[in-house]
Parts: structure tokens; sequence; C-alpha cells
């Protein structure tokens, strides 16, 4: 078993960049940080910092930490989706192993080219789909592959964004419009449909799904409110979106203030300004976004296995889960410790525990513990000590990233789509 200490760089420090590596610090045995690529001043000067990364280890691109001999074992990819596929590759080429940022890419194509490079370049990646780490998850796995539930016959998954979390991130922020970033459903729902795969241990054949911007459009703003909610809006103290009270009344919530101000450690000064003149700033209703707030998916797995999948921002937030199985039913949700358990036999229900860290809204971090669980797990993999198998490595997640855009197809053409058939016909 290969126990070697890991020397890392993290090409963009944003907040999922900074958040592994903030856990690699408290690995010291483990993890070294010894060089960034960030552009943004105030968050490469906190990877220096907080690492102890020299100067002349710290760059502004990735093209020019990637234009440098191999340095380190691991590249932490974190930039925004549409930048993950050129570090990537060029990462691939010298070396790297990758913990890749998902989604792995906007698009099937770039998706297969990604895990097709590092298969012959003999390299590993890890994507982040934090989720499979989580207590909550694995102890919903377990249960399965422990037959309690007999055969699993339907499943209902639900991704509750939370209404603030979808303001903030998916109409404000970095991914309200698909044009700029990527879908909804692939952004923060790919989550979700690796870990169905994962947790049934079975593949799906055909998809389906419908969904759309139905609320935060400007046909909803109230009347006679401004463009910019510092200017004064006559709903102001009604509305659960006013930016004033989320980002500047609001002094504790620094993932919003950080978020807002691209700063690691936000002035007010700074905020104010960010709320005169940047989208997060603007009212809810009168942004860029056209990423849809509410989708469903349906899907038919092996066996004649069906899941239908939820994702809506209508409510306070988290993920809820409903297993259906031949010997009994299973209602969980990460929000709790416990699931309830229906026992065709007894007749009786009992509780089973699930989830040794709750979470109580999708805006704590984290993850329910799954960005510790995958940094631990990460050192294990490029280390040789866990197999590609039973990891979030590139091949499954690609595989898995292919149901996200199988079901867009399907959204926006009105199509059932036949999975295998989509991913011969846009991958080969």
């Amino acid at each position: 078993m290969a126990n070697n200490k890991l020397n890392v760089i993290v090409i963009g420090a944003g907040s999922r960049g900074r958040a592994y590596t903030d856990i690699m610090a408290d690995l010291p045995e483990k993890f070294k940080v010894v060089g960034v690529a960030e552009p943004i001043d105030d968050r490469r000067e906190y990877i220096m910092h907080k690492h102890g990364v020299p100067a002349e280890n710290a760059y502004t691109t990735w093209e020019d930490i990637l234009a440098v001999p191999k340095f380190a074992d691991v590249a932490v990819i974190a930039t925004m989706d549409r930048m993950h596929r050129d570090p990537a590759m060029k990462a691939l080429a010298l070396g790297y192993d990758l913990l890749l940022e998902k989604p792995v890419a906007p698009t099937p194509e770039e998706c297969a080219e990604i895990y097709n490079y590092a298969k012959k370049m003999g390299r590993k990646i890890m994507v982040c789909h934090v989720l499979r780490f989580t207590s909550y998850f694995r102890a919903l796995k377990g249960i399965i592959d422990s037959g309690k539930l007999g055969e699993i016959i339907s499943v209902e998954h639900t991704e509750a964004v939370g209404n603030v979390h979808q303001s903030h991130s998916f109409v404000r922020g970095n991914w309200g419009n698909a044009d700029e970033s990527s879908p909804m459903l692939l952004q923060k729902c790919c989550h979700d449909l690796d870990i169905l795969q994962w947790m049934l241990g079975k593949q799906c054949k055909k998809i389906s799904s419908f969904g759309s911007l139905r609320y935060f459009t400007e046909k909803n703003a109230p009347a006679g409110s401004p463009d910019y909610c510092v200017d004064g809006c006559p709903e102001a103290e009604n509305c659960p979106y006013n930016a004033v009270k989320l980002y500047y009344d609001d002094k504790k919530n620094d993932w919003f203030r950080g978020a807002m101000t691209k700063m690691a450690a936000p002035t007010d000064e700074a905020v104010m300004d960010c709320l005169k003149s940047t989208q997060y700033g603007k009212c809810v209703f009168k942004c860029n976004n056209n990423v849809v707030d509410h989708q469903v998916v349906n899907m038919e797995f092996d066996e004649g296995l069906t899941v239908a999948f939820t994702m809506t921002c209508f409510n306070e937030g988290g993920r809820h889960t409903k297993l259906y199985g031949t010997k009994g039913e299973l209602w969980a949700s990460m929000e709790q410790t416990e699931a309830k358990f229906f026992d065709f036999k007894t007749r009786k229900w009992e509780t089973l525990p699930t989830n040794e860290s709750a979470v109580v809204t999708s805006l704590v971090g984290g993850h329910g513990g799954g960005d510790n669980g995958i940094v631990e797990v990460l050192y294990d993999y490029v280390n040789g000590n866990v197999a590609a198998e039973d990891v979030s490595e590139i091949g499954v997640s690609c595989r898995n990233h292919m149901l996200v855009f199988a079901a867009e197809k399907s959204r926006n053409e009105g199509v059932i789509v036949d999975v295998e058939k989509y991913i011969k016909d846009v991958i080969g």
C-alpha cells in the first residue's frame, strides 16, 4: 500500500478551489499545495498565504502554470465550467493526475475527449461528485445493497435547490445563463444523476424530461421596482430576494459576500460597490438568467426499474429520497439523521440511521461531509490504494454526464431518448 505525500497545484482559487485546498491544509501528512493559478489577486494571495506557496509558483493564468515543467503530482482544476477542457488536456499531457470539478465539461464531446485522453496518457482523474462521499448517500447505498428493501422497483429523488440559493447562484450568479456556463441540470444536478446510478448499480436505458424558467422572469417583477435593489424598491421589506439584505446586511454570509466581490475577505465597501454595479445587486426578476427553475427527469433503468427525479428551487433546500422495494419502502432526507422504513412483513415503521451530519439547508458548505470525503479518497486513489470503480473516476462520471445531455435533448426536443443510442450517436 502506497502512502506517498502528494504535491498539489490548484487552477482556479474560487470557492471550490479554496474548499478542497483548505481541507488539504488540515492533512499536512498527505498533501502539500505548492502552486496556484488564479487571475484575481485576492484569491491567489489567499492560497499563497494559506499554504506557503512561493511567488515563483503563483501564476495568474492556467496557461502560465502549465507552461512550466510538471512540479506536482495532482492538479486541482476548479475553473468555470467552460474552462475545464483546455487546462485538463494540458495538465494530462504534462503527466498530472487530476481532481476535476464537476461538470467535466459543458458538452458531451468535450467530456469524451478528456476521458479518452486520460486513458491514452495513463492518468487518473477523479471528478468532484462529492455526494458519493456523504454519510447520507453511503448509508442509502448500504441499505439497498443489504437487501433489506428487496429488489428496488422505483425511486423518487428530489434536488430541493432552495429559493435563495437559486437566486444567488442560478439567477444573479455565475450559473444563471446556460450560454455562459451550462444548463441547470448539468451544473447542479449531475451530482444527482451520478448518485442514482451509483446507488442503484444499474444503467439507465431511456430518459425523458420537462422543465422551464417559470418564476424568475421580468413579468414577475414588482410594480415600480428599480433595476438595482439599492435604488429603493417598494417591495424591499417583503421581498426574500432583496440584495441589500442578503449581501450587505447579513455580515455572516461569507459565501454570498465572497462570491459577489470575488474576494476571500470582502469589505462592506466592496459589497456595496458590487450591489451598485453587478448583477448580484440587480432585481432578481431583471437579470440575464435563462436556466430552468424547475425540471423533472423520468428514467427507465435495467430490468424496468423506474426513477423520477425532480429539481425545483421553490423550497428551503436539501435532498429527499424515496425508495420502493419488494420488501418495503424507505423515506429519507439529507436534512435528517434517520430514515423511515416500512416493512411489508411486520407492517410496521422503523427508523434507520442515514446521516451522522445532517445538513439543515443547501446553503451550508461542505456538502454534508462530502468535500472532506473526496479529498481523503483522492489521496488513496492516486496512491493506488483504491480501485477506479470505488471512486468517482472519469469513465463512470462521463457516462453519467451523458444522462444529463440526453435529458436536455428530451426537454428541448420533446422526445424520449434511448441512452445507448444517444451515446453511440454523439461520441461513438
